[in-house]
């Protein structure tokens, strides 16, 4: 990977997507003991940093995989990413979502004129249904995560974070599928000075902790977290790169995500979804570490659903 690369990437997605805000807080500076800047993704477009990847795979498609579509397997955020970024770009989107995947998310799709394909509840069937698509409609298969194109797009938040705070030490983000921060990685490596990446991940989903220390992809047997977007798991296109760059990752309960995101809510007056919090909550668990340095921490997303807030 080179810095012309991440540039070149930026440049192409910035007319589709915003140049989200960066909050601070004098309160939570003094509560983590560290001077922090949020990356509010939660005000992208869909109201996350998929949207971001989402549109640089679909940029580097030709004409002739364009006019014959795209299609993904998601749930949540890449498959409104997916669906908004093509329908902004004129390509159509198929969307495989399983069968028990949240009403309120398959609202978002139609409303981003994604045409949904349900599956039954399993990642062999999601799978499954999508060659199944790609063989029927010639449409391209995009990974929400485990793509060199989704991973560039998704490092292009760390890139505008740099460019505003350029003396960071540290950027938090959380783990999931491991596209975000193996993006940001890549972006503190050629943005940063000697910044850090440091990955926020659950107990109950710490497929991405293990892996590092194992040196192979782990896997969860189960996921009983509340961050729902933190469920999958890395991939071999993101992991090595994880390997290489980051700096750490550290785990939290599920307490500790609620009243991270409670308190976010409390004093930032955002709204963001259980799996942002992760981050925050990943530095106030270790917060003598960062004392008195300048950290940035990505909101990943925005995206909950009301009326299931846990506080």
């Amino acid at each position: 990977m080179t810095i012309q690369e991440l540039q070149n990437c930026h440049q192409s997605i910035i007319p589709y997507i915003h140049r989200t805000p960066i909050l601070t807080s004098n309160l939570l500076n003094k509560i983590s003991g560290a001077q922090l800047f949020f990356k509010c993704e939660n005000f992208q477009r869909m109201g996350a940093f998929k949207m971001r990847g989402a549109t640089s795979a679909i940029l580097k498609l030709s004409e002739i995989q364009k006019s014959k579509g795209v299609v993904t397997h998601s749930s949540g955020n890449f498959a409104q990413a997916l669906s908004l970024a093509a329908k902004s770009l004129g390509v159509k989107a198929y969307i495989v979502m399983p069968s028990d995947a949240p009403q309120v998310k398959k609202e978002a799709v139609k409303e981003y004129e994604g045409e949904i394909i349900e599956c039954p509840p399993t990642l062999k069937d999601r799978v499954q249904t999508a060659t199944l698509i790609q063989k029927e409609k010639g449409a391209t298969f995009i990974h929400p995560s485990n793509d060199l194109d989704v991973i560039l797009g998704q490092g292009t938040a760390a890139i505008e974070l740099l460019q505003d705070y350029t003396a960071l030490d540290y950027i938090f983000t959380p783990v999931g599928g491991g596209g975000l921060i193996a993006g940001t990685a890549l972006a503190a490596h050629f943005y940063g000075n000697d910044c850090k990446v440091i990955g926020g991940e659950p107990y109950e989903a710490d497929d991405a902790y293990r892996s590092l220390r194992s040196g192979v992809i782990e896997t969860n047997k189960t996921a009983n977290t509340i961050a729902d977007g933190l469920k999958t798991q890395l991939g071999d296109i993101n992991f090595p790169i994880i390997q290489k760059h980051i700096y750490q990752i550290i785990r939290v309960e599920e307490q500790e995500i609620i009243a991270a995101m409670q308190l976010v809510w409390e004093r930032l007056k955002i709204v963001i979804e259980p799996s942002s919090a992760v981050a925050f909550a990943a530095l106030l668990k270790d917060k003598e570490q960062f004392k008195n340095k300048k950290v940035g921490i990505v909101i990943s997303g925005g995206n909950v659903d009301l009326k299931k807030l846990p506080f």
